[in-house]
């Protein structure tokens, strides 16, 4: 058995996308099925579109969401019927050497659902991050669904299930940002202005926030930026010493690249003090390269590290996260820069890659 939606897919590589009927079949073991009613336009979903993931169209796109739970198959227990839920792409399998030894947020075998999801033809769509939230219903691994808080605000919840929390987490988790630590953060769109709320949530005393783009920097500001700088006319030097010279001539305790380019990275790496921590949040290009001195590598010390999708567990971090915002300690709906329909994912993406927004919210029920 199946039901018919509405749902935006990507059919082909850079083509505008479409509203189509999209089958959705009843949850069979270990799957959900879950009613939308919130997704965020994430660039990653461009991405998809763009073929910048993969080539496994047409893809059914949307991944920052949530929704209802409909239904589930008959070995699911840790959701039900009714539970209102945020989506996440790392369905924690709990068998794996991470799992076993004690840290399911770094998963490496987390799942999806396994039947699929097709067009009226027959044609299998590939949902972006094993999600497919850009419609009227879909279906997911049951791990996938994560219960919070049924009166939180869908539009504001929902971008725990990337963007926020990529960013925020990046953070708190990643860089393990502690209270009196200094926090330079490069690139304050959605994810770096969440990695500045998380940093202020934990009481860091010395907040900057980087960019060329001033709007970017009144965001950044909003979510607890102590100090901005505005990168449009200073060279890498010129950045690395505008950090040092707000952290005591000394460089940040963490410095976070949410940008993920190779001259950001470079920024980010000498702008730290001594012993301080990189964290990589922005997903660099497979053609980026990146050449350092090995000595600098060894002489400046600390930690480089990657942060993916804040290293959190949804379990532990999303009802923890959406208690906050309830409590309006985390500022959540700040996030939220419109609310559209599925009609106007396309128009979304034009208004993302030209800034000025942090997100675009589809609003389906």
């Amino acid at each position: 058995m199946s039901q018919q939606v509405k749902g935006v897919i990507a059919r082909s590589k850079g083509a505008p996308v479409e509203v189509v009927t999209v089958n959705v079949p009843d949850p069979g073991p270990g799957e959900a099925l879950v009613k939308i009613r919130t997704c965020g336009v994430c660039h990653t979903d461009l991405h998809y579109r763009e073929g910048g993931i993969n080539d496994d169209f047409p893809f059914l796109l949307g991944h920052e969401a949530a929704g209802t739970v409909e239904a589930v198959g008959n070995d699911v227990t840790d959701v039900a019927p009714g539970d209102f839920v945020v989506l996440n792409w790392r369905a924690v399998c709990g068998h794996c050497r991470a799992c076993k030894r004690g840290e399911p947020q770094y998963c490496f075998d987390t799942h999806n659902a396994t039947q699929k999801m097709t067009l009226d033809d027959g044609t299998e769509l590939s949902p972006a991050l094993g999600i497919g939230a850009f419609a009227e219903k879909t279906l997911v691994a049951a791990g996938q669904c994560t219960k919070v808080d049924p009166d939180a605000d869908p539009a504001a919840a929902g971008l725990l299930g990337c963007g926020v929390m990529a960013g925020l987490g990046a953070a708190v988790n990643t860089g393990a940002v502690k209270r009196g630590h200094s926090v330079a953060v490069i690139g304050c769109g959605g994810v770096g202005s969440a990695a500045i709320a998380g940093a202020r949530l934990v009481g860091a005393n010395t907040i900057i926030g980087i960019d060329f783009d001033d709007m970017k920097l009144e965001h950044a500001t909003e979510f607890g930026a102590t100090h901005t700088i505005n990168s449009k006319d200073l060279d890498h030097d010129g950045v690395v010493a505008a950090v040092q010279e707000l952290t005591g001539g000394f460089g940040a305790d963490v410095v976070i690249d949410a940008v993920g380019i190779p001259a950001t990275y470079k920024q980010a790496f000498y702008a730290r003090d001594l012993a301080g921590t990189v964290v990589l949040v922005g997903v660099p290009n497979p053609e980026m390269t990146l050449e350092l001195p090995l000595i600098d590598f060894f002489a400046r010390g600390g930690a480089l590290k990657s942060s993916w999708y804040g290293d959190c567990l949804p379990s532990r971090d999303f009802p923890m996260l959406v208690d906050l915002f309830r409590q309006g300690r985390l500022p959540l709906d700040r996030f939220v820069s419109e609310r559209v329909g599925l009609d106007d994912v396309d128009a979304a993406f034009d208004k993302m890659s030209e800034g000025g927004i942090l997100r675009s919210v589809v609003e389906i029920s």
